[in-house]
């Protein structure tokens, strides 16, 4: 069992409460310690120092009733912490397994789908990041599958993977759906999405070498994926997993799916400059879109080889 604990940042809001009680469960199934800390922006050094005594923190004091009942936890923690919230809550990365965010907090504008922290979380923090949206996103196009009522679990989880990356069977990501599809007893669904690289040519005479083309083209991203699965199935036997190759927009596709699941898996980019991590448009745009909680996985950044002299 990995000790470290789900963080959940809250502020008061009730997309901050929403995101300690999908954080409550999550370390239910993890038997993990859950944290509930809440950032001041701005505080004196008084109550900078009745916060650290674990008392003078009204978000807190407030949540500390609101906590799911039964929830069956290890150890929950509370705490209060003072600084840039942007800043702060990333760099507890480092000491959690699982860092939980509302969409939104009490700041900024309303109609923003997605607030600064958790995209500066999703971004930067050094473990997964998972953002829970409010319930009514999409507005009309919310729906359910099934006639299930919003909110309700559809024993399903979406993981995005890109079958062109050369790297894909190292995907941090993919070990975290698998792991957490195990862990609730849902389906995987893997979406495989590309765009076909050429455009269809105005000469009928080649559009058959252009089909033949495409044909060989899928097929040898089907032979990939289904090798880079064949090894998390044998891990995760228990897992029931549905693969799809879609020669289609990414982003959009999982948005989609994001209707009728509970949780949807995407990497984030790998960089090597020095300015920082990059989010990666798919991700960016799934946080903006999806209408169920998305968990942003950061890739592993492996150490290139050493070049020798001749």
């Amino acid at each position: 069992m990995d000790r470290l604990p789900v963080i959940v940042g809250v502020d008061g809001s009730p997309d901050s409460e929403r995101a300690m009680h999908w954080a409550a469960e999550a370390a239910r199934l993890r038997s993990a310690p859950l944290q509930v800390v809440h950032v001041w922006p701005y505080v004196t050094s008084a109550r900078a120092a009745e916060a650290e005594a674990g008392t003078g923190d009204p978000v807190l004091e407030e949540l500390r009733t609101k906590l799911p009942e039964g929830a069956e936890l290890p150890e929950v923690e509370f705490r209060s912490l003072s600084g840039l919230t942007d800043v702060i809550l990333p760099g507890l990365g480092d000491q959690a397994q699982l860092l939980v965010l509302g969409s939104r907090g009490r700041g900024g504008f309303a109609s923003l789908l997605l607030g600064s922290n958790g995209m500066a979380c999703a971004a930067h923090a050094t473990c997964p990041v998972v953002v829970v949206p409010r319930p009514d996103r999409g507005g009309a196009r919310q729906e359910t599958a099934e006639g299930q009522e919003p909110g309700a679990a559809h024993g399903r989880i979406v993981l995005g993977v890109d079958p062109t990356a050369e790297d894909a069977g190292e995907s941090e990501a993919i070990g975290f759906a698998f792991q957490e599809a195990a862990r609730r007893g849902a389906v995987l669904q893997v979406v495989a999405a590309y765009m076909w690289p050429m455009a269809v040519p105005a000469a009928f005479d080649y559009v058959v070498a252009y089909d033949t083309t495409q044909r060989e083209y899928e097929g040898a991203l089907v032979r990939q994926v289904t090798e880079v699965l064949t090894r998390y199935r044998e891990r995760y036997p228990d897992v029931a997993v549905e693969a799809e190759l879609r020669p289609a927009d990414a982003a959009g596709q999982l948005v989609e799916e994001s209707a009728r699941s509970d949780l949807v898996v995407v990497g984030r980019h790998r960089r090597r400059l020095p300015i920082g991590r990059r989010l990666g448009a798919v991700a960016h745009a799934v946080l903006l879109h999806a209408l169920c909680p998305v968990a942003v996985v950061p890739e592993a950044v492996r150490e290139e080889p050493e070049k020798t002299a001749d």
